[in-house]
């Protein structure tokens, strides 16, 4: 099938679909003109990596995961180990945004947001505050 029917099946743009081939996620068969020609493979690959990339995998963890999946006599603890550290960074991202949260709700609450010119969030951004 052509790229516009893959597309349409697996769900992702044509433009991803020819950055995968591109870094070497899929290699999909070429017909006699040079066509790319995928296959029913290709689809099932094309939405295992759009559903990893949902949950927030890399490229390259794609590229681990990818390879796990093929291989029949992988460890479930392989891939338990590369879920679990996107887990870790995952609430590591959240604690960050929780704490820059915090911060961002303490000047707003603090700034008076009337006529005067004094400002707390203008004076944290200048350096010259000092968030708690």
């Amino acid at each position: 099938m052509n790229i516009g029917i893959a597309s349409e099946r697996a769900g992702l743009p044509p433009k991803t679909i020819r950055y995968y081939e591109d870094i070497g996620l899929l290699r999909p068969a070429r017909t006699d003109n040079g066509y790319r020609d995928y296959s029913a493979a290709d689809i099932h690959r094309l939405r295992f990596l759009q559903r990893a990339r949902s949950l927030g995998f890399s490229v390259d963890e794609c590229r681990q995961l990818l390879s796990l999946y093929r291989d029949r006599n992988r460890e479930s603890a392989d891939v338990k180990a590369i879920a679990e550290a996107k887990l870790a960074e995952i609430d590591r991202k959240i604690a960050e945004l929780a704490s820059l949260r915090h911060a961002l709700r303490h000047l707003v609450e603090h700034c008076s947001g009337d006529e005067r010119p004094d400002c707390p969030i203008i004076d944290e951004l200048a350096g010259e505050g000092m968030v708690q």
